[in-house]
């Protein structure tokens, strides 16, 4: 059994490691050579993996850029508060968790990708519906919470008011995320818990 587990924990690593591998390189080929004139054989030469494997872990080119890998933890974080936690309190635990982990080097790393698909239209053009599927992801967490349907609709409100709260702190088009924003973000969160009283 212990065999297992450990040769399972020994895939899931390189795994991970092979996809960091093709984002990394990915980003250097954007960067040194912009993003349409780099191709999925390039970035799959420069990963030293073949293009079939590339797209076992990136359904398109795109995807190397604009898929969110904080998104997943911060619904995880989210599903390990208590029960008795307000929906938005559970949010902003969740945020200070995962953000809070976040070392220099991938704080470096998020803002070359939010500076990528700021830059280029054809990715800027796929955030609304990358944002449509984060209000989707953290409308079923919240409901899974609160012990209702994952389509409950005002669960689903409420995911897409939190999203909209972290747009208007942090909008697209500003030179990425800092530290510091994640203490914006929980004062806005804030109003939003309270009613959003002006002034």
């Amino acid at each position: 059994m212990t065999s297992t587990i450990g040769a399972s924990g020994l895939r899931e690593r390189k795994k991970a490691k092979t996809r960091a591998a093709i984002r990394a390189s990915a980003m250097r080929l954007f960067e040194e050579q912009g993003y349409a004139s780099t191709t999925v054989e390039q970035i799959a030469e420069e990963a030293e993996v073949s293009p079939s494997t590339f797209f076992r872990y990136f359904p398109t080119k795109e995807d190397v850029v604009l898929t969110d890998d904080y998104d997943p933890l911060i619904v995880a974080a989210i599903r390990r508060q208590p029960s008795s936690v307000h929906p938005i309190d559970a949010v902003i635990a969740a945020m200070r968790e995962v953000f809070g982990a976040m070392t220099a080097e991938d704080l470096a790393a998020e803002q070359r990708r939010q500076r990528l698909f700021q830059a280029v239209p054809e990715l800027r053009a796929r955030v609304l519906q990358q944002t449509v599927s984060i209000v989707a992801m953290f409308g079923e967490v919240i409901a899974e919470r609160q012990g209702l349907p994952a389509d409950d609709l005002s669960c689903r409100v409420m995911a897409g008011a939190v999203v909209g709260v972290v747009l208007a702190v942090t909008p697209y088009g500003q030179s990425g995320y800092e530290f510091h924003d994640l203490e914006k973000v929980e004062v806005a969160l804030r109003l939003l818990r309270d009613g959003l009283p002006l002034g």
